[in-house]
């Protein structure tokens, strides 16, 4: 099953596309640029054990369409309207992954929700309820998914209005070693996505001993 990346040639979506590989699933790279998503396709792959998937890159129309089923969306959060607007028509018996998080304009201790109330709802919201919209990823650290010798140290909270959607990005993303929740509909992703700037306030804070934090639902403690 091979999965799309838009976004791919940024941080996070790069830390993806190595952890999706990694664990046998090839990737495909979207960027306005296809030179640039080929190049860092190479990139990656050069980071990767023989065994793993392969990465390859194009612009964002090929990708999507190369994608036997899940797109993930890993834009900044300005670039996030205008691409889903272009990506519409390919994205037809597709499943979008919303990863993207609406910080606040040159503060990313903030976040300024979009009329929708989320990203994830402003996505479902201009695609139409024919196109199941996922919202995932919002809490994970772009440092965290690039570095292949460290496990991911969070789990992963999954929104969306359609439960067969979501049961195929929860699958997706056990495949990575990771325990993804059933967080509810598509507006639970107003709070999970306003965790990621509490998340970014923690890690540069002077009294936290640590960076790229994540967030882990624990059982009670006997």
């Amino acid at each position: 099953m091979t999965v799309a990346i838009i976004g791919g040639t940024g941080p996070q979506g790069k830390g993806l596309a190595l952890r999706f590989a990694q664990a046998g699933i090839p990737v495909v790279l979207g960027s306005r640029d296809a030179e640039r998503a080929a190049e860092s396709a190479a990139e990656l792959q050069q980071q990767l054990d023989n065994g793993a998937a392969t990465i390859s890159g194009s612009d964002n129309l090929g990708a999507t369409a190369q994608a036997d089923e899940l797109v993930i969306l890993a834009v900044p959060y300005s670039a996030h309207d205008a691409t889903l607007e272009q990506l519409k028509p390919a994205l037809t018996d597709k499943v979008l992954v919303d990863i993207v998080v609406p910080l606040a304009p040159g503060n990313p201790k903030a976040v300024e929700m979009p009329p929708e109330g989320s990203a994830t709802e402003a996505a479902q919201a201009l695609l139409g309820e024919e196109i199941p919209v996922v919202g995932a990823l919002h809490n994970v650290s772009a440092t965290t998914l690039n570095n292949l010798e460290q496990p991911i140290n969070c789990d992963i909270l999954v929104c969306g209005n359609q439960l067969d959607a979501k049961k195929k990005v929860i699958s997706l993303l056990q495949s990575l070693d990771v325990k993804a929740y059933n967080a509810g509909l598509a507006e639970s992703a107003r709070c999970i996505e306003a965790i990621t700037p509490i998340l970014i306030r923690l890690n540069i804070s002077k009294d936290v001993p640590f960076t790229h934090a994540g967030i882990s639902i624990q059982p009670p403690r006997h």
